[in-house]
């Protein structure tokens, strides 16, 4: 069963940047994930930040040109290395996977996905 552990979540002040990271466990055979972040804060819904599917990276608005995902696959392990960071990017940071996806994929609908980490904290102060 694949299973996600991230790890990488601290407290920063705005304009520092963190590296978050999700290590993938479990996969069996040649199956490839597609794999995700989400953030939520509390009282609001899980909102998407960034996917990787194979060599496609999508991005929320809200973070374009200041996060970077990216996925090492000899490693299993999937990155989101996160620049000039904001006080609204503080929250939950949950890694999410699924098969490769292609057209008609809600990517943006945290649900879609088949499987979700624990999360960790991400805090930025100003």
């Amino acid at each position: 069963q694949v299973q996600l552990e991230e790890s990488g979540g601290a407290s920063v002040q705005a304009g520092g940047s963190l590296r978050l990271s999700c290590a993938v466990t479990g996969r069996t055979g040649a199956y490839y994930y597609a794999v995700g972040w989400f953030r939520q804060t509390p009282g609001k819904e899980r909102e998407f930040v960034a996917v990787l599917n194979w060599n496609d990276r999508y991005y929320a608005e809200s973070v374009k040109g200041r996060f970077t995902i990216s996925g090492d696959n000899g490693k299993d392990t999937a990155y989101l290395q996160m620049n000039n960071l904001k006080p609204e990017d503080t929250g939950i940071y949950y890694c999410v996977a699924t098969p490769l996806f292609s057209g008609g994929f809600d990517y943006l609908r945290a649900t879609s996905y088949a499987v979700q980490g624990q999360g960790t904290q991400v805090t930025v102060s100003s």
